[in-house]
């Protein structure tokens, strides 16, 4: 209920006020940091496993839901759609930042390609890793958050292939939240209508287990 009261106070003016500003990268190599903080646990799961011994070069991203072209993209397909790369700063929710270059493949790229129906206002990220309380991780970002600048698919990290401790084989990265909605480790992307078909309706692991916030912005 106190979740619920707070969202209903906040949410509309995180929409209204910090929600439409665009992320804009201002850091240069020189300021990556020496060591990226590491969180998360890795995934457990034996087809994970098996495809991290080959980098990942049976990993197939599944993208389906409401979409007019639903496909599966190796990594390769991924690469050949195109990269982009930004310098930003992570800011995790348990108080720690560091910066860090990325290369991936830009969501509106991801969204030209498979066409989400009108209805299809929002996009479920799903993870090999596990949620702290069971049941694979997710989290949501709406379809207006997906399309702002710099928000992409990433493969990698600093110059190189995205490493396991980081989100390999891609990671989301989603400039304008806090870290815990930008899902490593994805496995699929539904697009749905709303995030309240989702799990607990929530959001995503963290909202329906932990009261997190569905928008946090930065």
């Amino acid at each position: 209920m106190l979740q619920h009261a707070q969202k209903l106070v906040s949410q509309p003016l995180r929409l209204a006020i910090l929600n439409p500003l665009q992320p804009v990268p201002h850091y240069t190599e020189h300021d990556i940091s020496p060591y990226m903080w590491p969180n998360g646990k890795l995934p457990g799961r034996e087809d994970w496993k098996d495809m991290a011994k080959d980098s990942f070069g049976a990993f197939r991203l599944k993208v389906g839901g409401l979409v007019e072209k639903p496909v599966e993209l190796s990594l390769a397909d991924i690469e050949a759609l195109g990269k982009a790369e930004s310098i930003t700063m992570h800011h995790c929710i348990q108080g720690w930042s560091g910066i860090a270059k990325w290369g991936g493949m830009l969501m509106r790229k991801l969204i030209e390609l498979v066409q989400p129906k009108p209805e299809g206002n929002t996009a479920v990220f799903y993870s090999f890793g596990e949620a702290l309380y069971g049941g694979p991780y997710y989290d949501t970002q709406s379809l207006e958050n997906l399309l702002k600048s710099g928000c992409m698919l990433a493969y990698e990290m600093n110059g190189s292939p995205l490493a396991a401790v980081y989100g390999a084989p891609l990671r989301l990265r989603a400039e304008n939240q806090l870290g815990y909605k930008m899902v490593k480790w994805i496995e699929r992307i539904e697009f749905v209508q709303s995030e309240k078909q989702v799990g607990e309706g929530e959001g995503g692991t963290n909202e329906d287990d932990e009261y997190f916030d569905l928008l946090p912005n930065i």
